[in-house]
């Protein structure tokens, strides 16, 4: 198990470029398996989680090259589907949440897929029932073996259908879309997803010969194609982690540019910062934050407290909470934080609370933070990272705290961030890696 040693109150200077975004890379990476043409992805980041399902698709047979540091050819003309039966595959697959979005790809071009259930964050009940209920409504058979944990679909054909989605899962709409760009007919998605990476896996689909129209609203409509060939796909620049330095830059009062974010891409994100207190500048395609010695969190007209919550897109993503959440502990005022989608979540306030945060867990859901306003500093301690999103935040914690931290199982955070230690340290933080 990794750790990371933190020696924090120092200021950073500079450029952070972000990486590309590891939640569209699973979705686009998973799509490759829908043809046997060649395949080139580019900014893909070298984090665990996609480098774990790049390792997968080679398993079942597609040819890999990488062509650049971020780039990638794929080309899945020779797919062995007795790998889906193979101990290999259910050790590699169940390691990765991921690894749930090669279904609907399988299912659509092979009529087959399998799965055992997927690993991924320790963050509460994340159900797989609106995959397998929107294959169902396309035609396919589902079959749970509950003594493995392994989940089995198969069909002769799918069929196009109408269906509304019981929720607006992200990767419950993305691997039903990549199913019903085969069916024969068509198909309408209501409630479906529309967050910027659904959009970028359909504007892919559609560069292959997919027929989708209705992209970044809720309502897909899909009209089956015989075949899909191959394109070219660049990812976007991970919202994510753009959000994090944006957090980072503003609780240590740091002079940071962060380069090619997007923004017409990044929502509700860069304003919800902006209620928050946190001052910067657009500039082109650029954030700089900066002169964040006092930030501010809003009040509502009526005066009462500034409630920030998640929301299905174009509502703020809940993988940003966690880092809001740290943000404002060093903010002037106060903030409940409402995790709506997660009931695990917010249990690392326990370690910010021993960094001397003021904050009240209301339940699991919900925590009132009350700003310090740089009264009083953080000390660094010893804790451990639970998950992704936690990790990094309470990294971002350590970097503005008094005296060293230690944090272990850093592998969570390697997940979803590509060399995080060695580009903050390039602008000026002091993070040493132990192995």
């Amino acid at each position: 198990m990794g750790t990371f040693k933190i020696t924090g109150g120092k200021k950073l200077k500079g450029e952070l470029i972000p990486q590309g975004a590891k939640n569209e890379a699973l979705q686009v990476l998973s799509a490759v398996l829908l043809t046997p043409e060649l395949v080139t992805i580019q900014n893909i980041p070298a984090i665990r989680d996609v480098n774990k399902l790049i390792d997968l698709l080679k398993g079942l047979g597609v040819k890999v090259n990488q062509i650049a540091d971020e780039d990638y050819t794929f080309q899945a003309d020779e797919i062995d589907l007795d790998y889906l039966d193979s101990s290999d595959f259910r050790a590699k697959a169940k390691s990765i949440r991921g690894s749930v979005m090669i279904i609907g790809p399988l299912l659509a071009r092979f009529g087959k897929g399998y799965i055992p259930s997927p690993g991924g964050d320790k963050i509460g009940r994340r159900r797989l029932d609106t995959h397998f209920i929107g294959f169902e409504k396309l035609g396919a058979n589902f079959e749970f073996l509950r003594e493995d944990n392994f989940y089995k679909i198969h069909t002769d054909q799918l069929i196009g259908a109408d269906m509304l989605l019981h929720e607006a899962s992200v990767t419950g709409t993305a691997n039903i879309v990549m199913g019903a760009t085969m069916a024969k007919g068509t198909t309408t998605i209501y409630n479906a997803a529309c967050e910027p990476y659904v959009q970028q896996l359909c504007r892919m689909l559609n560069s292959m010969g997919a027929k989708i129209s209705g992209v970044g609203s809720n309502l897909l409509t899909i009209e089956g194609v015989n075949s899909l060939g191959g394109c070219k796909h660049r990812l976007l620049p991970d919202m994510i982690e753009i959000g994090s330095f944006i957090a980072l830059a503003a609780i240590t009062d740091s002079d940071i540019t962060i380069k090619n974010v997007r923004i017409k891409e990044l929502g509700i994100i860069p304003e919800t910062f902006r209620q928050l207190g946190v001052n910067f500048d657009v500039i082109d395609d650029d954030i700089r934050v900066y002169n964040n010695t006092t930030y501010t969190i809003e009040s509502f007209i009526d005066g009462s407290m500034m409630n920030i919550a998640d929301a299905p897109w174009p509502g703020l993503t809940p993988d940003l909470l966690s880092v809001i959440l740290v943000m404002c502990t060093q903010a002037n005022g106060n903030v409940l934080i409402h995790q709506k989608m997660f009931e695990s979540r917010l249990f690392f306030v326990d370690s910010l609370i021993d960094m001397g945060a003021q904050i009240i867990l209301c339940d699991p859901h919900r925590a009132t933070v009350m700003g310090l306003n740089r009264r009083i500093n953080l000390k660094g301690i010893q804790m451990t990272s639970p998950d992704i999103r936690a990790g990094v935040s309470l990294l971002i914690a350590a970097m503005s705290a008094d005296g060293e931290s230690t944090i272990h199982n850093i592998e969570q955070i390697d997940r979803g961030y590509q060399n995080i230690e060695g580009r903050l340290n390039a602008i000026g933080a002091d993070i040493k890696r132990i192995a």
